[in-house]
């Protein structure tokens, strides 16, 4: 199954590592500096041009997580709460 996180984004939820509040999580010195590290490194995309309400981190890979290293970060305009409500409709 694919989530939808916005503007024809999609992303296999079984790659999905965690999906984060912008607001609360960015306010962590930690996650603003592997925000930082990851933009650098080309691992940031966006869903929309609006401004993000949430941010996903997945894999890239179909490997169960076996290359730790692949992980991307999908900025979504959607609240993280409206997109674990999807992922639940999916589920049920």
């Amino acid at each position: 199954m694919y989530l939808h996180v916005g503007n024809n984004k999609s992303i296999r939820e079984k790659n999905i590592i965690g999906i984060f509040d912008t607001d609360n999580a960015s306010m962590s010195p930690q996650t603003r500096k592997y925000l930082v590290d990851a933009e650098k490194e080309g691992m940031l995309e966006a869903a929309s041009n609006e401004i993000p309400k949430s941010f996903i981190v997945y894999s890239d890979k179909e490997s169960d997580f076996a290359d730790r290293g692949k992980f991307k970060i999908c900025f979504s305009q959607l609240s993280s709460s409206a997109l674990l409500g999807r992922i639940k409709n999916l589920n049920s």
